[in-house]
């Protein structure tokens, strides 16, 4: 039985830490690898040394050598014990790592009681402990601290070029600049972007607007992402979409310390009612540390096709936002977790309407694409892989200048 627990510890451990240390995406996990795979060494010597122990008896410390590896079989299933119950969502690896740890327990009071013969104790133990330390204290790293580090967030910077007038002064174009600065150390998945502009009428009141007018106008500030000025003479109005677009192809990806720029081009005829344009832009991007995304991200649906979609995204066509909907498979970033938790999928929301446009990110289990996730629940799933979401905006410009050349 004790030589059972031990190959199978041998078997486990080798399978994740080959895989985690060819493959992780942090050096963190691949030091983990390594733990693993010297773990697992350690195990199969084990197995050797308490069959000798046990039949042979032809090397003097084979009792030692089966103790450390029994040891050491306890420490590591005992914390994937722990992980697997943390993070885990297999019934058959939460099985399999508690029947493991149960017989590493019964292993390691197994060999003790057979009298084993340590020379020279105090340093032995000095030994083992020390690196149990350095076990739990790479598994805590791995597990607790990393996922919680200072997170990195790259910005998105727009700017105005000079408009142009067409040949024939009827219309004007306005270039506008997007960059994406990733002065991070880690790289980042673009899953979606999205630029738009809203043309806003701004007219003046002939005389000062009254206290209860602004009040008014504060109350529309928790309606709306717009955040209209209490203005004493001017009276804005929602602004209207004018232009919506994708600047970045979806399932790319930026690493770190790059730069990426676009220009975009914004054209409006001369005698637009408008008398300012304003300027969005936002990215949905996750971490390459955190997951592995599976290309390529399919589209997959429209909200107003014949395709399934969430009853949420009926809900807001009906309240004028369109949505195209982007789908890939992702893969977590160690193989402990890659098998002991159920598959996931992202989904790339790509939303306009009236009044604007946006993306908007999730990831779900497989199966559970359309459950609308709870606040806790988005927080945790962002947190856990690396899910950034950036807005720039508005960048303002009137266009009375324009409008009086002609």
């Amino acid at each position: 039985m004790i030589v059972l627990v031990l190959l199978m510890t041998t078997v486990t451990l080798a399978r994740f830490g080959l895989v985690d240390f060819v493959h992780d995406l942090t050096f963190a996990g691949r030091l983990t690898g390594a733990v693993l795979l010297v773990v697992s060494f350690t195990t199969l010597v084990g197995a050797a040394a308490v069959l000798d122990h046990c039949i042979r008896q032809s090397f003097p410390y084979s009792g030692l050598v089966a103790l450390i590896g029994t040891f050491a079989a306890l420490l590591t299933n005992a914390m994937l014990l722990v992980q697997t119950f943390k993070d885990g969502e297999s019934a058959g690896y939460q099985a399999l790592f508690s029947a493991l740890t149960a017989g590493s327990a019964y292993a390691v009071f197994a060999v003790w009681r057979t009298s084993v013969v340590i020379p020279a104790p105090k340093r032995v133990a000095a030994a083992v402990i020390v690196s149990s330390v350095i076990a739990i204290a790479n598994f805590g790293y791995q597990n607790l601290y990393q996922p919680n580090q200072r997170e990195t967030r790259p910005i998105i910077t727009l700017s105005m070029g000079k408009p142009v007038l067409s040949k024939d002064r009827t219309a004007f174009a306005v270039p506008v600049d997007i960059t994406l600065h990733n002065h991070g150390d880690v790289g980042f998945y673009v899953l979606g972007t999205e630029f738009h502009a809203m043309g806003k009428q701004v007219p003046l009141s002939p005389k000062d607007r009254l206290r209860q007018q602004w009040r008014t106008d504060a109350e529309q500030w928790s309606k709306s992402s717009d955040f209209y000025p209490l203005s004493r003479r001017e009276i804005h109005q929602p602004g209207e979409l004018v232009e919506a677009k994708p600047w970045m192809p979806e399932g790319n990806w930026v690493e770190s310390n790059d730069t990426f720029t676009t220009r975009v081009v914004v054209q409006l005829p001369m005698d637009t009612p408008y008398d300012q344009v304003a300027f969005y832009a936002s990215a949905g991007l996750a971490r390459k540390d955190r997951l592995v995304l599976q290309s390529p991200l399919n589209f997959v649906a429209y909200s107003w096709g014949r395709e399934k979609v969430p009853g949420w995204m009926k809900k807001q066509q009906k309240g004028g936002l369109d949505s195209l909907i982007y789908r890939a498979r992702v893969h977590e970033n160690n193989a402990i977790d890659e098998h002991t938790r159920v598959p996931r999928l992202i989904s790339v929301y790509w939303t306009f309407g009236t009044h604007g446009a946006k993306v908007q990110t999730s990831i779900t289990r497989k199966g559970e694409e359309n459950r609308i996730a709870t606040q806790a629940e988005s927080g945790e799933v962002s947190s856990r892989y690396g899910l950034v979401n950036l807005v720039t905006g508005p960048v303002e410009r009137t266009l009375w200048d324009i409008k009086s050349r002609r």
